[in-house]
This record gives structure tokens, sequence and C-alpha cells, in this order.
């Protein structure tokens, strides 16, 4: 084989790789995993304003739980002041009892208040329980993911290093001068650099040479690089 020879297969797996870079950069469980993680924002993002409204009902639902035991600790004292054999004066007794009684009637208003906050809580805490349980299965879902991207991104690492392997060979073959040349056109014909002319169409451009072009191509002699005069690229006869 020649130079260009060579410098065509050179280009074979240059493309090749150029795909397999591109196909590592686009696989699928990547789309996957930008989807999921949209999923997870929209549902974490839509129960923002739910659960702050749950941790608000919940911090009152402790205070009033406070409250409702402080009380109860105060109706405990009254009622054992009040029936504990010690009050001798029926007016104490009186002021006592009317004590107990307050206690009370506080104690069934907070109690009340804590079971319309329970009420609130119960929509809240479904609601919350759902975003938390479609939250798990998406989580669930990246691991799954995130494991096919690895085993996806491995199969295609492992064909790179083998074309590269290959490319290093070739590369070994190809005058030094004419590899620079090589690499500088890639860089400005989309990874391009060389291609075949094809009776009198060069395969890069795919525009048909003057007759006087494709003969004057032709009688270069074969390690000669010629140039497409349309594109610029290195053809090979």
């Amino acid at each position: 084989m020649t130079g260009l020879e060579h410098l065509l297969d050179l280009q074979g797996v240059d493309t090749h790789l150029d795909q397999l870079r591109h196909r590592r950069a686009t696989l699928p469980q990547r789309r996957e995993l930008d989807e999921l993680a949209k999923r997870r924002r929209a549902a974490v993002d839509g129960a923002a304003e739910q659960r702050t409204e749950r941790e608000g009902l919940g911090r009152e639902q402790r205070r009033l739980e406070d409250e409702v035991a402080g009380v109860e600790a105060k109706v405990t004292s009254v009622d054992r002041q009040l029936y504990g054999g010690h009050i001798t004066s029926p007016k104490e007794a009186q002021a006592l009892q009317a004590d107990l009684e307050s206690l009370k009637r506080r104690q069934r208003d907070l109690e009340d208040q804590e079971l319309e906050i329970m009420e609130q809580l119960e929509p809240l805490d479904a609601r919350l329980a759902e975003v938390d349980a479609e939250v798990s299965t998406i989580d669930a879902d990246r691991i799954t993911t995130d494991a096919a991207l690895a085993a996806a991104e491995l199969e295609v690492d492992t064909e790179v290093a083998s074309l590269e392997a290959r490319r290093q060979q070739l590369a070994g073959e190809i005058d030094a001068a004419l590899l620079t040349t090589y690499e500088q056109l890639r860089k400005g014909h989309d990874g391009v650099a060389v291609a075949r002319l094809d009776h009198n169409t060069c395969q890069g451009c795919h525009l048909t040479l003057s007759p006087g072009e494709v003969d004057r191509i032709r009688r270069e002699a074969p390690s000669v690089a010629a140039h497409c005069p349309e594109c610029q690229r290195i053809l090979v006869r």
C-alpha cells in the first residue's frame, strides 16, 4: 500500500472514532437521566408550597400539644388541691372550682384547635407521601440508568481504545509531513481530510472535476498528494 492508501485507511479510522465519540456524548441514557432530573425537580418544586404549609402546621400542632400538656398539669394540680381534703373554706373551694372549670374549658378549646390542625394535615400528608414515593421511584430509576450509562460508555470506550491502537499503527506508516497536512485539513473540513477520486468525482465534496484536472491528478506519481481543486481535500486515485 502507498502512503496515500494508508492515509485513506487512517481517515476511515478517524471517521469511525469521531462517530464513536459522538455516540458516547449522545447516549440515550444521558437524555433519560436529564428527563429523570427534570421530573424530580418538578415533583419537589411542585410540593414546596405544601411542604412549607405542612411545616407551619406541624409547629402549630406542637405548640398546641405543649399548651395542652401545661393546662392538663394545672388541672391535675387544682384538682388535687380541691379534693385533697385540705380546703376548709367554702370560698376558697369555690374559687378553685371556678379555676378548674376554666382550665377544662381552655383544654377543650385547645384540643378542638388540635383536631382542626390534624384535619388540615391529613390531605397534606397524603399529598407529600405521594411526592416522596414518586421521588423514590425516580431515584431508583436514576440508579438503574446510571448503571446502564456506565455499561454503554464502557462498550464505546473499549472500541475506541482498539481503534486508537490501530490509528497509532497507521500513523506510523505515513510520512510525517503528509500526516501534518492531513491533521490540519481535518480541522477545517468536518473531520474529513482525504477522499477517493472516483472517476472524475471527489468523494469528499462530491463535485465533478474537469477532465483537465482529472488528467493532471492521474499523471502525478502515486506517492504525490494531489488536492481537490474545489475542497482542497487530499485525493487518493
